[in-house]
């Protein structure tokens, strides 16, 4: 190809954030990424503000931080592209021959390598409220295979004052803990080999400037929508220069491109704020809520679930099950899930998974009067399912041992008694779309919980060869499938609790459940981690029993529901052994969450900084017209008095209206209880600078506030 003159500057905007990238030289590069600049600014300014002098004992002009960074460029960091030919190809070392920039907002980059055969295509958009999305796209043009070890999606900089990464790790029933690295030079690596998104290295990190907490500072927030392995790669250069690079991560000999054959990285998120996580958050919830996929949470409210595992497990009786129904009606739920146990064989967890019939023994009219009565008392129905997974006491792998992952004669690792499907092969997407097929079409389905309760630890295919990425490949291609011949129905990605909870599986799926613990105060961490990234409305959070089946915590339930009605709400509680009170309780917190729910599923929400004891935040209308707000007291206070709370987000010349709207009982003994269910007014400048004096709490009490704004400050003429 003849190469051309790309223009010197290529320059995005979309929302508060620019994007100026130096086309000059060999590779494209990001010269500058953050907050909108003025039009006064261009890129000869922004390359002369970065202008550097010679240092001793370095190259006299630095390698660039392209947004794929090369080995034949000498980059001393990662390269962006690892690649080979039969062990040559490998010094990759392109130019760019073409740019396409449709509008302000979107850019395509065509770079090539004659020498190695090699082509590389970049793609960058912003949207209008400041994301930045981006995916890399390799072509081999070589006559030979090409081994693609490892293909970063753009690499992007970070300024230089940056001083912490943030990372997100966690467990089964622990996720999206956060942890805080001070940034030196080096690497921070964090790797998924576990075939799904896993609960122990989320793909998202953050990197915030000095200061930054969830309500102010400089703060800069990536996420790799992929729900397979992956690896994130945080360097500072011994030049000071900062970057990451996310993209999949590979087994050996994974990706293999025949002559003409092209690989794309999984989409790349990326989010820039002056304002603390908050402001990342913001950009993503925003940019969630605008995408096509997310038409079917937008098209009516999210219906309060029942969900029947811990109330039932294996136990299935339809008698108990039509109880449970009434009683799901009766205190308000929208939706009922019955969830594993209801298919032949399933009396435990260690047959059953691959044989999607009904059982008869269990259910001889099939589940036809469980669901007749559940759309009877007004309510949705929805079925657990986890497709992936086989037992190997089943009649599908009697009959298809072949059709699992394996890596022979490695033995299979033993984990929850269960086998993975081989997801890639066509003949297994054709059986399991056939069921769930099945399935939808004889019952009035409305929801699908999708779950997958083991890692991928054998991801051999039945070539011998890895085979990681094609299943995950294989998933999206059942999804769409189904997705396209029942549009309506909605899909939970469900895997272990928050094993599976990307923005790739999220473009194929409406809900995730966040997490398999119901304790509430585990909630409280859980939840505010994956809410950096993804809306309330799409994260599922239960009431669940008194004591928790897995910490075994009792806590009130007045805090179990102030946790749970703020996301997508739901119940995973026996309800026909609550006592009077808890009843009520639960009861008068469904209608609470119903009054609200258009406010906490289209408003913004705000995390507040608080001690490690306490958790607050709220979520504001789009208008700024009024807020609700929660306050938890996770253990005891160090000093006598608590101290003050400090809202976020409202307008400091306005007046508001506080009241206390939650718990719902009165036997929360401080006086100051009774004022604010009366309702207080206050400036909103002294709410957001001065703070509500809290009352005294027990532990793991909780309290949420009502705000809403009367009307704006009115200047009193001085006498």
């Amino acid at each position: 190809m003849s190469p051309v003159s790309p223009p010197d500057f290529i320059r995005l905007d979309g929302g508060a954030v620019s994007l100026i990238l130096d086309g000059r030289g060999a590779a494209p590069l990001a010269l500058y990424w953050g907050p909108a600049l003025g039009s006064g600014a261009d890129g000869t300014m922004l390359d002369l503000l970065a202008a550097r002098e010679d240092a001793p004992c370095s190259p006299l002009v630095a390698a660039p931080l392209a947004l794929t960074p090369l080995a034949g460029q000498a980059f001393p960091g990662r390269p962006g592209l690892l690649a080979h030919g039969g062990g040559l190809r490998w010094a990759t070392y392109t130019r760019i021959v073409q740019v396409r920039q449709p509008d302000t907002a979107c850019v395509e980059i065509d770079s090539v390598d004659d020498t190695n055969a090699i082509a590389l295509t970049h793609h960058l958009r912003l949207d209008r409220h400041g994301m930045l999305t981006g995916w890399t796209q390799l072509r081999n043009d070589g006559e030979g295979t090409l081994d693609l070890e490892w293909l970063a999606a753009p690499t992007l900089p970070l300024p230089p004052d940056i001083e912490d990464w943030v990372l997100f790790e966690g467990r089964w029933a622990g996720e999206y803990r956060m942890q805080t690295q001070r940034r030196v030079m080096g690497a921070v690596v964090k790797e998924n080999r576990r075939g799904r998104t896993s609960h122990d290295a989320y793909p998202g990190i953050l990197a915030q400037g000095v200061g930054a907490g969830e309500q102010a500072g400089e703060v800069y927030g990536l996420h790799l929508g992929w729900s397979g392995n992956h690896r994130i790669h945080a360097d500072t250069l011994s030049d000071g220069r900062a970057y990451v690079q996310m993209g999949e991560l590979f087994m050996p000999g994974e990706m293999r491109l025949a002559a003409g054959e092209t690989y794309r990285t999984p989409l790349l998120y990326a989010a820039c704020s002056g304002a603390g996580r908050n402001g990342i958050s913001a950009c993503f919830h925003a940019h969630v809520r605008d995408r096509q996929e997310h038409a079917r949470v937008r098209s009516k409210p999210r219906p309060v679930h029942y969900n029947t595992w811990e109330a039932v497990y294996f136990g299935h009786n339809p008698a108990l099950l039509l109880k449970l129904v009434d009683a799901a009606a009766d205190i308000g739920v929208e939706r009922f899930v019955l969830d594993d146990g209801w298919f032949r064989g399933r009396r435990n967890d260690r047959a059953g998974l691959g044989d999607w019939f009904v059982d008869e023994g269990i259910y001889p009219e099939g589940l036809h009067p469980i669901v007749q009565k559940v759309r009877e008392r007004g309510m949705e129905f929805g079925l657990w399912v986890e497709p992936e997974m086989v037992n190997p006491d089943s009649d599908l792998y009697r009959a298809h041992p072949d059709w699992v992952l394996g890596t022979p004669p490695a033995p299979q690792l033993v984990f929850r008694n269960q086998l993975v499907l081989d997801a890639s092969r066509g003949d297994v997407q054709d059986y399991l779309f056939t069921r769930i097929d099945a399935l939808l079409r004889e019952y009035p389905i409305s929801y699908l919980k999708w779950d997958m309760n083991r890692d991928i630890s054998h991801p051999g295919g039945a070539d011998g060869r890895a085979a990681a990425h094609a299943h995950v490949q294989g998933l999206y291609r059942l999804l769409a499938r189904l997705r396209d011949a029942y549009p309506g129905v909605e899909i939970e990605s469900c895997s272990a609790g928050g094993g599976r909870a990307d923005l790739g599986v999220l473009a194929l799926t409406d809900r995730v459940w966040t997490s398999d613990t119901n304790d509430a105060l585990d909630r409280l961490h859980i939840q505010r981690g994956l809410s950096t990234f993804l809306p309330p409305e799409l994260m599922g959070s239960h009431v669940g029993p008194t004591d928790c089946h897995i910490t075994g915590r009792r806590v009130a339930m007045a805090t179990r529901v102030a946790t749970a009605l703020f996301f997508h709400m739901g119940l995973e509680v026996d309800l026909l052994g609550l006592t009077g009170a808890e009843w009520s309780e639960l009861a008068a917190g469904i209608v609470l969450h119903k009054e609200y729910r258009s406010l906490l599923h289209e408003g913004r929400l705000l995390r507040l900084d608080r001690a490690s004891n306490e958790e607050a935040f709220g979520v504001i209308a789009p208008d700024g017209s009024r807020a609700l707000f929660s306050y938890t007291l996770i253990s005891e206070q160090a000093g006598y008095f608590p101290g003050r709370l400090r809202l976020a987000g409202l307008d400091p010349d306005a007046l508001y209206h506080v009241r206390l709207v939650w718990p719902a009982s009165a036997n929360l003994k401080s006086p100051l209880f009774s004022v604010l269910r009366g309702g207080v007014s206050f400036a909103g400048s002294a709410l957001v600078l001065a703070g509500l004096q809290l009352p005294r709490l027990h532990p793991q009490s909780a309290l949420v506030l009502e705000v809403m704004r009367i009307s704006p400050m009115i200047d009193t003429p001085a006498l």
